[in-house]
């Protein structure tokens, strides 16, 4: 169900106008067209002061209550208040702040760090239908602080854990391993078997399977990633591709970090970024040219080492 704010405003006086306008906006209301506004039913109470300034002015307004009339129809009303573009805005934000951190001096990183925490905290206020974006962002103001903290906090006692609970691990102990994953990669499956190759094991050998989680698990000692209960899977708001990158501290790696945002918006969705269509139609078309799944992966690997080295914004 939803509250529906049906207006028409005065022609004057103008701040009347403008006040309301903003107000809504701030408010996080989906527009359907001028002068029909959407807020969740449980909400409805915060359209009505407006609807009485409206009426005060010489406008007319009245607040309805609204149920699409199928699951389609919801389905379009839910995209009105899709939150990833704002998302995306403030992300940039987030990396700027990331990205300037090794010479800002502590007051001022502190007071930045404030304000695009608090820029978050005002997002999440009227993100009603809270998703992957929204998940995604908390992960990465984890990291901000993390940084931050460790810029500035020297001494303090540290764990040895990356953030959400991901164990650093030796590099040297998973040289001339077997690797196993489902078979038919897709994006998450194709970036760690690139990662594979470029940062731990270029020798390493891959194995495909029709289901590595029950009917084919993997031989003893081959490594899995990317299926239920392998060794690499997805950890909290980070897909297999960004925890394989945590795991192996490349982390504060720009160019990874990069790539993994484009991994992660199409692998489970979340905050949009730009490279993000070109990659999947990219590698949507690897698979439909390449049968045999070396082959794609060999494919996808010159992509995400074009797309690595591209400078980093």
């Amino acid at each position: 169900m939803f509250a529906a704010l049906i207006l028409t405003l005065p022609t004057q006086p103008n701040a009347v106008r403008l006040r309301v306008w903003r107000g809504l906006k701030a408010l996080g209301c989906a527009s359907l067209r001028d002068g029909a506004y959407l807020l969740p039913e449980a909400h409805a109470e915060r359209l009505r002061p407006f609807a009485e300034e409206v009426r005060a002015h010489g406008g007319s307004s009245s607040v309805w209550s609204m149920s699409p009339r199928d699951e389609a129809q919801r389905d379009e009303v839910l995209a009105l208040f899709d939150r990833g573009d704002a998302y995306a805005q403030w992300r940039t934000a987030q990396q700027a702040l990331l990205a300037e951190l090794p010479r800002l001096a502590e007051v001022d990183a502190r007071r930045r760090w404030r304000g695009v925490n608090d820029a978050l905290q005002t997002l999440r206020a009227i993100d009603y239908f809270p998703g992957a974006a929204a998940e995604q962002a908390e992960a990465d103001l984890g990291v901000l602080r993390a940084a931050i903290d460790a810029r500035f906090s020297r001494g303090e006692p540290t764990a040895s854990a990356a953030a959400d609970g991901i164990a650093r691990l030796e590099l040297r102990r998973f040289l001339g391993k077997r690797w196993a994953t489902r078979r038919r990669p897709w994006v998450d499956r194709l970036a760690c078997a690139w990662f594979i190759r470029r940062f731990i094991d270029a020798e390493a050998r891959l194995l495909w399977l029709d289901d590595p989680a029950a009917s084919t698990p993997p031989p003893r000692g081959a490594i899995g990633f990317d299926y239920g209960g392998a060794r690499f899977s997805h950890v909290g708001a980070r897909v297999s591709f960004e925890v394989m990158v945590a795991s192996f501290g490349l982390d504060d790696d720009a160019r990874l970090r990069r790539i993994a945002r484009a991994v992660h918006v199409l692998d489970v969705g979340g905050i949009p970024v730009p490279e993000a269509a070109g990659l999947e139609a990219v590698l949507g078309g690897l698979r439909e040219v390449h049968a045999d799944d070396d082959r794609l992966a060999a494919a996808a690997a010159t992509v995400f080492d074009a797309l690595y080295a591209a400078p980093a914004a």
